[in-house]
């Protein structure tokens, strides 16, 4: 497998935080070009994400809607939350997510793939998981406020999201990018094809 993408590092000369906010902030980068110039980039500083494409025995895709502000949308989206914790296990991560915001477990986890959302701007880096076996949690349901006490959920074929994506009626990244990799892991090698859940992830080291 030679295509690839693969790691490296233009020298940066000067590096300035002007915002830093609550889980993210802003850094301006002057980095040297090919041709010996320097240029200012801006991007977000990111503590990366996980996502779960959580699949039932019906081949339906669990599912919420949530508002987000800066959009001024309400999404369909699938369960994800951030990396809060630094080197924090992405699978542990995204069962906590999908217990909280779906409270839902899942028995067979292998990761569907890992993306950069916006590598021109943002150095954000999600893990999007596949989740199956599933059943309802135990306990008491986790008290959700701010976006996620409006959210709703709910289960639909795959088949329906791809048609969704492909008419330009779904845009949620995360959603996109699992159903269409999911549906293509189905028309391949299928998703035993896929890799381990706990598969090294170079964009965000993580301890097993």
């Amino acid at each position: 497998m030679g295509f690839q993408d693969t790691p490296e590092e233009w020298q940066v000369t000067a590096s300035v935080t002007p915002f830093t906010g609550n889980k993210t902030s802003v850094r301006t980068d002057d980095v040297v070009m090919p041709d010996g110039s320097v240029h200012s980039r801006d991007y977000q500083v990111h503590p990366g994400s996980v996502a779960v494409l959580a699949l039932d025995d019906e081949g339906r895709v669990l599912v919420l809607r949530q508002y987000r502000h800066p959009v001024r949308h309400k999404l369909w989206e699938i369960p994800a939350g951030l990396l809060d914790i630094p080197g924090e296990n992405p699978l542990h991560a995204a069962q906590r997510e999908l217990y909280e915001e779906a409270h839902v477990k899942a028995e067979d986890w292998r990761v569907l793939t890992d993306v950069y959302t916006t590598p021109g701007g943002c150095d954000e880096a999600v893990r999007i998981f596949l989740a199956r076996d599933l059943s309802e949690a135990e306990g008491e349901r986790f008290e959700v406020s701010e976006e996620e006490a409006d959210m709703e959920d709910a289960r639909v074929p795959l088949e329906d999201l791809v048609r969704g994506v492909l008419a330009g009626d779904l845009h949620n990244n995360c959603l996109v990018v699992g159903v269409l990799s999911l549906t293509a892991a189905l028309a391949g090698d299928g998703v035993d094809s896929l890799r381990p859940a706990d598969a090294p992830w170079p964009a965000r080291p993580f301890e097993a």
